[in-house]
């Protein structure tokens, strides 16, 4: 029987969704590359936004459109954090969670057989164990992920994650060990490490483990591979954790920093841990520590209470910082979260305007970043041609760089190669190809 995946969302669910096919296939059954020929629809769910949740209800709608006879089986965090909403999806033969993912072949092959609509949805208890996964090689990816972390306790006042992804839990050091030999053994030339709150990873081991410890496992167990982190939270990063990586040969400085606002009253109202001071700092610490390194970041515009004056605060905060790109977003308001009962919300048309002003800021900030590459020589890991002009790839610093193709090029994909940045087109940047292999 043919199965179609769809994920909504973040890395995570990228993963699991890989792990959830995977563990299908292993179960005799085959991967389709459309609704339209597919017994089984297999939907991984976020429920960030309630936009997200609106996406869904499309997706249901359209697969039920297209094929009514599809079996469909719908899991993640939307059933979780809204039980009773996903079990009145009536169209849904099989719904699961954030958890028991790893057994949805299970559920597959006895509804098969019976016929009997399921639900499973375990309830997050403090304490539950981190669900094994571990992913084989795919042969048409460069970059994988590996998931070592899910759960989130500290309650931003706009958030729905630690409702719908429990309490903190971590994988297990000897398995993060057998997953990067693995992924390195079979060709990935790049390991990004994920979780739902990442820096928490090892607090539920209450053994003194931290972050630090899974990234230089990872590291020390794929040394032919660069690793790279996930989202952070800026206030648990510490001058150890820095000079730590600062050892490992293979560790790309990119730091995702979640920001969500720069302005003091705006973060205090979210429930964030730290102020603006403290997120410069760490800043200036890391671009100290690490040469060339890019710090990217979330920004949330338009938050309940959020004024003029504390919009242009994040602003101001945003040119001081000089990100090298920026994921903006309008606030949404999410039922179940303490934001969404707060007063002073602000309009969809005035959320609009300040998403439209912080992207020119943001975009003119990450020009100013692509340019100071130039004159720059990077290793670039080069991914699959996407046309016929140019080979692409990206530098440790995660900035997009292209070279021109010659006539007699043959693909250079899964390749690392030193590339000399010769000029900025659009939102990446363009270079030459110098070591004593093949030059462009």
């Amino acid at each position: 029987m043919n199965v179609f995946y769809y994920t909504f969302g973040c890395k995570v669910n990228q993963y699991e969704t890989e792990n959830i096919k995977q563990s299908m296939e292993k179960a005799g059954f085959s991967t389709a590359t459309d609704i339209k020929s597919s017994d089984i629809a297999i939907i991984n769910t976020c429920t960030v936004t309630s936009q997200s949740d609106l996406k869904l209800r499309q997706m249901i709608h359209k697969i039920k459109t297209i094929n009514p006879e599809c079996i469909i089986v719908l899991t993640g965090c939307y059933p979780q954090a809204f039980t009773k909403k996903a079990v009145d999806m009536t169209e849904c033969a099989i719904i699961t969670g954030s958890s028991n993912k790893s057994k949805i072949h299970e559920y597959v092959q006895e509804y098969l057989v019976n016929k009997q609509r399921r639900i499973e949805i375990d309830f997050h208890q403090i304490g539950e164990k981190f669900e094994s996964m571990t992913n084989k090689s795919i042969a048409t990816k460069t970059r994988a992920y590996m998931k070592i972390q899910d759960g989130c306790d500290q309650y931003c006042s706009y958030c729905i994650i630690p409702y719908a992804r429990g309490h903190i839990r971590s994988k297990p050091l000897d398995e993060i060990a057998k997953e990067a030999k693995l992924l390195s053994a079979s060709g990935h030339k790049e390991i990004v490490v994920v979780g739902i709150n990442l820096w928490c990873y090892g607090k539920d081991f209450k053994d003194g483990t931290r972050l630090i410890d899974a990234v230089e496992t990872v590291s020390s167990n794929a040394e032919n591979c660069r690793i790279r982190l996930g989202s952070i939270e800026p206030e648990m990063v510490t001058d150890d954790d820095i000079f730590r990586l600062t050892k490992l040969d293979n560790f790309c400085p990119q730091f995702h920093l979640s920001l969500q606002s720069g302005c003091d009253k705006t973060l205090k109202s979210m429930n964030r841990k730290y102020n603006c001071s403290e997120y410069e700092d760490l800043c200036t610490r890391l671009r100290a520590a690490f040469d060339d390194c890019s710090i990217t970041t979330d920004i949330m515009v338009g938050f309940a209470g959020e004024t003029e004056e504390d919009f242009q605060q994040t602003l101001d905060f945003v040119k001081r910082i000089g990100f090298a790109r920026v994921h903006i977003f309008p606030y949404s308001v999410r039922s179940g979260t303490k934001a969404a009962l707060m007063s002073g919300q602000v309009s969809k048309s005035e959320k609009q305007r300040r998403a439209k002003i912080m992207a020119d800021v943001c975009k003119a900030e990450s020009l100013k970043y692509l340019h100071s590459m130039v004159g720059k020589t990077q290793s670039v890991l080069f991914e699959k041609e996407k046309n016929d002009d140019f080979h692409q790839g990206y530098t440790p610093n995660y900035t997009l760089v292209k070279v021109k193709r010659t006539s007699n090029d043959t693909t250079l994909r899964r390749e690392i190669r030193d590339v000399l940045i010769t000029g900025v087109e659009n939102n990446y940047c363009i270079g030459k190809i110098i070591d004593n292999q093949e030059e462009s």
